[in-house]
């Protein structure tokens, strides 16, 4: 295929639009949810300077793909020595988690607004060798400009949701054009392969899930005694990656705990965590880490912070992966608390990780709730019985040890998409 009015319509829509990428931008900025300081990454300017030799960029959507981006990238540095990373991102969250967790030799960058000319300034300061896109981040402006800068390009993890699907279905033409410039495709599950395969026309592989696969994140040892010292041996879970509307219903389990463990406390770790401050209003203005306040004997403490949850899952017997409690949600990861030990609870609204989560409430691995009622009916049956709770975590644990051939299998096939030095130089001089 090499037509399709639904792209021209897209690429035609975003040059009449790009005057108010600003005004939008800038609005976002003022609001909290862009990086004013960096707001001209996204315009295609950047202050840092490109890696000298061969540059592998990896672009990702949030803090979920940034994971899966870093991972590969720890596992593909030592290979190469002379290869420098590039990893764009396009929220503030992931660029914080960038700055945490981003091994040496790689930068961090904005993405740019899906628009030729900040996509066009964006490739000709960076001149990335290979372009690397980690699961559902496609903006087509993007991968064709990629596509004429000559890139070679992997979508790994590739990861759709039945309705992400379905549109793209409803646009093949579209779709296959998008695709077609993919050296290689590799998906996190069968469904996602088959649409694609038909999409492209050409086979897509399910090696299975690279989050499986990706290590637990690190939790110092220190940091983890002093904070379990700090709760003591109070009874404790943890409501992870709440969004607004969720907090108010783990804090209306907790009530409901309360009557049977006065001295229970709940851990409430905000998606973003700018919302810290209303989550403690909603608790009664509950502690808030960000400002180091203890937690004493508070029945709920708010941790809002960035790559912490590690921390929080080690300190939780139980964990709540909300983003999943109501119906405009569509879940979060749960392989962090899987490999970690913290038993899962999950709301029934996973369509972004149906998979995997079909998979662990199959394994036994996981329980459904739906509401504080049966949160709170899940949190203390599993606190009564230990034994039903460790073999839940080790029902999840097994599941999550999949997937490292997948990822093994990823870190080859990308490594011998990089040039070697001399076709890396023709290319930086083109």
């Amino acid at each position: 295929m090499t037509f399709s009015p639904a792209l021209s319509l897209y690429r035609a829509t975003t040059v009449a639009l790009a005057p108010l990428a600003r005004p939008w931008l800038d609005a976002r900025a003022r609001a909290g949810k862009e990086d004013a300081a960096r707001l001209e990454e996204r315009f295609g300017t950047y202050t840092q300077l490109r890696p000298a030799g061969r540059v592998m960029w990896f672009h990702a959507a949030s803090v979920g793909e940034s994971g899966v981006a870093i991972a590969l990238i720890e596992a593909l540095a030592p290979r190469d020595a002379d290869v420098s990373f590039l990893l764009t991102t396009g929220t503030r969250t992931s660029a914080e988690l960038a700055a945490k967790r981003a091994p040496p030799r790689t930068v961090h960058a904005y993405a740019p607004v899906d628009s030729g000319d900040a996509v066009g300034k964006f490739f000709s300061h960076w001149r990335p060798d290979v372009g690397v896109f980690v699961e559902s981040e496609l903006w087509p402006n993007l991968i064709l400009g990629a596509q004429a800068a000559r890139l070679r390009l992997a979508l790994v993890n590739a990861r759709m949701s039945p309705k992400t699907l379905s549109r793209w279905q409803a646009w093949p033409a579209a779709a296959n054009i998008l695709l077609s410039p993919f050296d290689w495709i590799s998906a996190a599950d069968a469904r996602t392969a088959e649409a694609l395969s038909r999409l492209r026309d050409a086979p897509v592989a399910a090696p299975g899930n690279l989050k499986l696969a990706a290590p637990a994140p690190g939790v110092e040892a220190a940091a983890r005694d002093a904070f379990a010292r700090e709760i003591g041996a109070r009874p404790v879970w943890l409501a992870a990656s709440t969004h607004a509307g969720e907090d108010e219903i783990a804090l209306a389990a907790h009530r409901q705990l309360l009557a049977e463990f006065p001295n229970a406390l709940l851990i409430v770790a905000p998606r973003h965590p700018e919302r810290g401050a209303s989550v403690s209003s909603l608790a009664g203005n509950a502690p808030l880490r960000s400002l180091n306040q203890p937690i004493a004997d508070a029945p709920v403490y708010v941790a809002d912070t960035l790559g912490e949850l590690g921390l929080l899952y080690s300190v939780a017997s139980i964990a709540l992966v909300a983003g999943s409690l109501l119906p405009t949600l569509k879940g979060h990861n749960p392989i962090e608390p899987a490999k970690i030990g913290s038993a899962i609870l999950s709301g029934p609204h996973v369509e972004s990780f149906q998979d995997v989560f079909d998979a662990l409430f199959a394994a036994s691995g996981a329980r459904r709730v739906s509401d504080a009622a049966t949160l709170a009916s899940a949190v203390a049956s599993l606190w009564r019985d230990a034994a039903a709770r460790e073999a839940q975590v080790r029902a999840a644990r097994t599941f999550a040890a999949q997937g490292a051939e997948a990822f093994e299998a990823t870190v080859a096939k990308l490594a011998s998409m990089i040039p070697t030095s001399t076709a890396s130089a023709a290319h930086a001089s083109a």
